[in-house]
């Protein structure tokens, strides 16, 4: 494992060693703002899990104000670093991230997931055995054991509601946006392909991400989940629901859904969304099409 801390390297391209030969196993990557004690156990699980993998953890910190550079340093000293001088939002510290790993498999993980002793195990062990599988999610359980719903569709209530009111939501047809009670919709315990994996806790297939070009950098906090599975599966990749294994996702500190920064961030993901897509909907096909050209356009602080 690499034993590094580093500032941030501006103006460099991101991806310039993603195409470097894989040379270990796995890769872990996590984001973290002000979230020191929830990252703290997120690192503790993530490192009993992978015991017997040929692993590495890459963390970015994006401008925290609380101890968790400190904590970091001085409790995982082996542990790979990365210290941004200010928030630059989830999907561009995550392509810092992505941009220094070597694994076969990334993992990317949100600092308030925990993971189980043999969930990383069978994920690569899955991967390994499903070649068509680009993407990977697992049963997400709440601290109080309940099952998270979006484990499967991978969108939370409001993101289903807005894809339903554009019309969008018929172009996911691996989701549960519409009639959940129909026989034929995957249940809890159920493996099987869907067209968005959670955030949260997702392994990506590395050479895969590379063909998809990782993250759009416009969406800042919300959204870049869903915009790169859906190029994923534009291009005829596949995303899985697994439910073999599971990770207890911890309650975060609350958002203040009222304020400016929330707003922009959350509904401008959202309107980013709409119009890259909405004006003219890819369909979705077997075979691999084209790179899909990034527009332009972006949300304004």
């Amino acid at each position: 494992m690499k034993q590094t801390s580093k500032k941030s390297a501006q103006g460099v391209n991101p991806f310039i060693h993603l195409h470097v030969k894989a040379s270990m196993k796995l890769s872990i990557v996590l984001v973290n703002h002000n979230t020191c004690s929830l990252l703290k156990d997120a690192l503790n699980a993530l490192i009993n899990a992978c015991k017997n993998i040929d692993y590495e953890i890459v963390i970015i910190d994006n401008g925290s104000t609380d101890r968790s550079v400190e904590m970091i340093e001085s409790d995982f000293p082996q542990l790979h670093l990365v210290v941004n001088e200010t928030n630059i939002g989830i999907a561009k510290a995550s392509n810092q991230g992505i941009s220094e790993c070597t694994g076969e498999y990334i993992l990317l993980v949100n600092p308030d997931i925990i993971c189980g002793r043999d969930s990383i195990i069978k994920m690569c062990d899955f991967m390994a055995g499903h070649s068509d599988a680009s993407g990977l999610g697992v049963r997400m359980l709440s601290t109080k054991g309940r099952f998270l719903p979006e484990s499967i569709h991978g969108l939370n209530k409001s993101w289903a509601l807005f894809f339903k009111l554009i019309g969008f939501a018929k172009h996911l047809s691996k989701t549960r946006l519409y009639d959940r009670n129909r026989k034929d919709w995957v249940e809890e315990f159920q493996i099987t392909e869907v067209d968005v994996l959670s955030g949260d806790f997702m392994m990506l297939r590395r050479l895969d991400l590379i063909e998809a070009d990782a993250f759009d950098e416009r969406f800042f906090t919300f959204g870049h989940n869903i915009d790169l599975c859906y190029r994923m599966r534009l291009a005829g990749y596949k995303n899985y629901y697994f439910p073999k294994t599971y990770v207890i996702h911890q309650e975060s500190q609350p958002v203040d859904k009222f304020s400016w920064t929330y707003f922009r961030h959350f509904y401008g993901s959202m309107l980013i969304f709409a119009l890259k897509y909405l004006l003219r909907v890819p369909e979705i096909k077997v075979q691999a099409i084209p790179r899909l050209v990034s527009p332009s356009y972006e949300v304004k602080g």
